[in-house]
């Protein structure tokens, strides 16, 4: 069952004009969004909207039946994921204006915690399709999931390479997640749906206009630790990918073409522009410390089982303590807390803030 608050969520997901940061003006005015949804036009006011969100916001809102559109996704199997729920992922959710509420058919966990964005042209040349298979490839078998946007050229290849690895893969639509685009990848996007997720903003049934595809971008490279651009033309779509990860503060990697190439001159801007070259997925990997991600998500699977380490996860807390510290407080010598650790940090639980220093993760 959703939380309560989710339908609040989706039901302002389903009116115009109340984007992330009015969403986040209107909560902190009314001190919840339960309240936000029942405020009145002197609070909307209040809060900073202006007559035209307002307007619109206290137009629609007696026309939704939040339990009837809770019912809707729930029998097209999708989740609903809002940014007060745990499982909302934690990449997107640091994004600058992350989206309050998004739709999940599929499933997604900690192990998409290291992902990699993986985008490019419509129009790839035989060696884009075989650099996005292999780079694809080699980091869904290092335990890295892809991430892309399931149209043809670079972002099919992308996702059917990650699959083949026997990885994970999620798609992020330009479109309600019960209507995946373009209809030839219908039968991937299944495929997707059973060994990852695909992932929108937008309500469900709404039509893949062309509208709606650069602003998702900033979802594909949210969900990512870094966006990697295969082949891209001076006006590809995939550039708008990298603007938004460099607004997040996220990595952005480039595949070197043949100089001839069309398809790679945006590439080679982004290489001059200070993009990480790539010749192979090491290079990612290394990049972003992630050469032990394929370790680390099968330890992580592990919950604590042995009694030091449970006691260890008990006395830990989101401030960082010295090994000798916890030590103390636990009755072990520092080795133990040392080795109990090292296994903690594999299974995702804890992590060093610092010289001898150790936080629990959230």
């Amino acid at each position: 069952m959703a939380p309560s608050t989710t339908r609040y969520y989706l039901g302002f997901n389903l009116i115009s004009g109340v984007g992330p940061a009015r969403l986040a003006r209107l909560i902190a005015h009314c001190g919840s969004v339960d309240a936000a949804w029942n405020a009145d036009a002197l609070d909307l006011a209040m809060a900073g909207l202006d007559s035209r969100s307002s307007a619109a916001l206290l137009s629609t809102r007696p026309q939704i039946d939040l339990d009837a559109e809770l019912e809707r996704a729930e029998r097209a199997g999708v989740t609903l994921l809002t940014v007060e729920d745990a499982a909302y992922p934690a990449l997107l959710r640091a994004a600058p204006g992350a989206p309050p509420l998004i739709y999940v058919r599929g499933t997604l966990g900690p192990a998409d915690d290291w992902a990699v964005a993986v985008v490019g042209t419509r129009s790839p040349t035989s060696y884009g399709r075989e650099v996005a298979h292999r780079l694809s490839h080699d980091l869904a078998q290092s335990g890295v999931t892809v991430v892309s946007g399931l149209a043809i050229g670079v972002d099919s290849v992308a996702h059917a390479a990650a699959l083949e690895a026997g990885g994970r893969t999620v798609a992020v639509l330009g479109s309600g997640v019960d209507l995946p685009y373009p209809e030839r990848n219908r039968g991937l996007a299944e495929r997707i749906i059973a060994h990852g997720a695909l992932v929108s903003d937008y309500p469900l049934g709404t039509r893949p206009v062309a509208t709606n595809f650069p602003p998702r971008n900033r979802l594909i490279s949210g969900l990512s630790l870094g966006t990697l651009v295969v082949e891209a033309g001076e006006r590809s779509g995939a550039l708008i990918t990298v603007e938004f990860a460099l607004e997040q503060g996220r990595e952005v990697f480039a595949v070197p073409g043949h100089i001839f190439s069309r398809q790679s001159a945006g590439t080679h801007q982004l290489l001059r522009n200070g993009a990480a070259l790539v010749a192979c997925a090491d290079d990612i990997l290394e990049n972003l410390n992630l050469t032990a991600a394929a370790v680390q998500h099968e330890a992580r699977a592990e919950l604590p089982t042995d009694p030091a380490e449970i006691a260890l996860i008990e006395i830990l807390s989101y401030e960082p303590q010295h090994v000798d510290l916890i030590g103390r407080t636990a009755g072990m010598s520092s080795a133990q807390v040392m080795a109990a650790m090292a296994m903690l940090e594999l299974k995702g639980l804890v992590r060093q803030s610092g010289p001898m220093e150790y936080v629990r993760r959230h």
